[in-house]
């Protein structure tokens, strides 16, 4: 398949389901449990095996294990730029984390990070961006969700870590982790034609479709000046920092150009999660996903598309 034909697919598996969830949630009554059992059933039964049929197929080498910690450094990165920006932004104590954790947590996933180097590199690419995502939950549950309520409710009671690891959500790092195992003792992926790319398609049309069936359209283009800083941050800072500090080193060409397309990543949806859960400002997080991402597909993304050899040296 041709990269324009990859790009318009990748364009409809996004805009078609999303629409889709926004002409019907009008007609759900249960609108909010469709949406978490959707999300819950990919989580649970599509996504594990995605993850770990791609990561049981790697050939492992020492540069690889940069890839979780070049994430941690990332989203570490973000949330320091991120900071600078504050002052001025005159925002209010819970809106300044809302922009922090805009800042900081990316879609890395293969609703969009992990689904582009698929796009971009193959099947190695998605195993290689499933290594590089193995940080982000870890990082959500330790990192994003107690300094959300620290801001926001310091005697709000919260599952803690071992909760969360021991939670049937968390199929998808307990593949990773199963996938490494296999790995370590030299157990051979079976020969099969496993549907990757049409388990990839229906897990992607589900989060954009429950995406769609919890959006509100009000205030789109509100938060002119907070949209502008993030979108600074995450598509010109993050991107020239991680390809000049990519630019000094020699981690071999797949890794590199994983951690490449990884650094232009749009803010992740947990942000309006954690905005949600920890009431934080919440029309300020959904304001910039929702910009943030649009501004990706519109603009960064095409760049992507044209300029991918020397920026991501593919």
């Amino acid at each position: 398949m041709s990269p324009q034909a990859r790009f318009i697919l990748f364009q409809l598996m996004i805009i078609v389901p999303f629409l889709g969830g926004m002409a019907l949630k009008r007609h759900i009554s249960s609108a909010r449990d469709l949406t978490r059992m959707l999300i819950r059933l990919n989580l649970i039964l599509i996504e594990p095996l995605i993850v770990l049929w791609s990561i049981w197929g790697l050939s492992l080498d020492w540069n690889m294990a940069v890839l979780p910690f070049s994430g941690l450094l990332l989203v570490a990165a973000g949330m320091a730029t991120g900071r600078l920006m504050l002052p001025g932004l005159r925002l209010s104590e819970r809106s300044r984390a809302t922009f922090l954790i805009s800042s900081s947590i990316a879609n890395h996933g293969f609703t969009m990070g992990a689904f582009l180097c698929f796009l971009f590199l193959g099947e190695r690419g998605l195993g290689l961006a499933f290594l590089f995502l193995s940080y982000f939950m870890i990082y959500i549950f330790t990192v994003i969700f107690p300094y959300a309520r620290s801001v926001s409710r310091p005697d709000g009671s919260m599952p803690g870590v071992t909760a969360y690891l021991l939670d049937i959500q968390n199929m998808p790092l307990a593949a990773v982790v199963s996938a490494l195992v296999l790995q370590l003792f030299h157990v051979q992926r079976p020969g099969v034609d496993f549907p990757v790319n049409t388990l990839m398609m229906i897990s992607i049309a589900v989060y954009y479709f429950s995406l769609g069936m919890s959006f509100e359209t009000s205030r789109v283009f509100s938060f002119l000046r907070e949209n502008v800083a993030l979108s600074l941050n995450r598509f010109l800072i993050l991107p020239a920092i991680t390809l000049g500090v990519l630019a000094m080193v020699n981690l071999g060409e797949h890794v590199e150009a994983v951690i490449a397309i990884q650094s232009f990543m749009p803010v992740a949806i947990y942000s309006v999660v954690a905005s949600v859960l920890f009431d934080l400002d919440k029309e300020l997080a959904s304001n910039l996903f929702v910009f943030n991402t649009l501004f990706f597909l519109l603009i960064v993304l095409p760049l992507l598309f044209v300029f991918k050899g020397p920026i991501l040296g593919i």
